[in-house]
């Protein structure tokens, strides 16, 4: 076993405190890597607050968060034939799967029919306890779980694009989205800033819908070509079967019914947020219209490649604010108030 550092949650109500732990010793197809960045997710922060226990299960503690994990390889197993000591390379949500199932030969290896192995706090095959993310030094994937990061992209910008960026991407491409349609982002964070960015170079009519006025220039500048506040009402009652499509990022509670009214026909709003409460839509405003309600998480290890490999070659990075590993819980503190342009990452050398 290789003796690493990291931070971890001890139980859902203390701050985050040093972890000494241990990785296993790469074996034959293991990569292992230096973490030099970890973006910060709020998937972190219900992961640490216990709040999918009804969904997911509880949480493992002591829980290592962090699954926007980007670094370089420092070695690798005898048969790995995919990366070298020097690689620039990430990891995100997942860590293995079966493999074998159907979606995993499909490239769907997030839905894999016999549980895939997240990155933290699943049971971990190899050490017996749980797997351990990347708010740390280190960490050892089988190859087939790492991913190669574009020499053109900054590392700590590239981090969000293991999570965030692959869950926009995903979802607009498999609704493809492109030129001729409109598309409304919902939120701008983390998902949002991101969502603006796809979506636009996809060649696709953004509107921005916020709840904050300052961030219109923001909006813009990152490629909306509109932008609404969802706190006028006149206004709002304008964009009534407006949109083919609306990107919902918003993980707290919202009224969904509010923007499914300005879907058009066989519109479709996708869920990407993640709020820890059930929530109510009124039927006639799905079917009155042929609308759907969707939703969609992160993209297969495929997937992932190609919008890593389409941001290296589009210029399209996450926009972050560096954060010192010390400093982790004010950071989700500020991600909760919406305090943060668009992500945080963590620089490990910090820890």
């Amino acid at each position: 076993m290789i003796a690493t550092k990291g931070y971890a949650a001890r139980n859902a109500a203390d701050a985050l405190t040093p972890f000494d732990f241990a990785r296993r010793e790469p074996g034959p197809r293991d990569v292992q890597i230096e973490i030099f960045y970890c973006g910060v997710c709020h998937s972190d922060l219900h992961q640490v607050r216990n709040d999918w226990a009804d969904t997911w299960g509880p949480t493992a503690y002591p829980l290592v968060p962090g699954h926007e994990i980007v670094g370089r390889v420092t070695s690798t197993g005898d048969k790995v034939k995919k990366f070298k000591a020097g690689d620039a390379v990430g990891v995100g949500f997942l860590v293995d799967s079966c493999r074998e199932c159907n979606h995993c030969r499909e490239g769907l290896e997030q839905f894999c029919s016999n549980g895939s192995t997240g990155t933290v706090g699943s049971p971990d095959k190899h050490t017996g306890g749980v797997t351990y993310g990347g708010y740390s030094k280190l960490i050892v994937v089988d190859e087939d779980f790492v991913l190669r990061v574009p020499e053109a992209l900054p590392l700590a910008n590239a981090a969000p694009l293991l999570c965030a960026g692959i869950t926009t991407y995903s979802a607009l491409r498999h609704w493809k989205v492109g030129a001729g349609h409109s598309v409304a982002v919902l939120g701008l964070g983390g998902l949002g800033h991101m969502a603006v960015k796809f979506a636009a170079s996809f060649g696709a009519d953004v509107t921005m819908l916020s709840r904050s006025p300052e961030k219109e220039e923001d909006a813009r500048r990152l490629g909306a070509h509109h932008f609404v506040l969802t706190t006028g009402g006149g206004k709002l009652m304008e964009l009534a079967g407006k949109f083919d499509f609306i990107v919902d990022t918003v993980s707290a509670p919202h009224d969904y019914n509010m923007y499914l009214k300005m879907l058009k026909v066989d519109g479709v709003m996708m869920c990407l947020g993640a709020p820890s409460k059930p929530f109510s839509v009124m039927g006639h405003l799905l079917s009155g219209s042929r609308r759907s309600l969707a939703g969609s998480s992160i993209g297969g290890l495929r997937e992932t490649q190609q919008m890593l490999d389409y941001c290296g070659e589009h210029n399209i990075a996450a926009d972050v604010e560096l954060t010192d590993i010390a400093r982790i819980d004010e950071a989700y503190k500020r991600m909760e108030r919406g305090d943060v342009k668009y992500r945080f990452v963590i620089d490990m050398a910090t820890l």
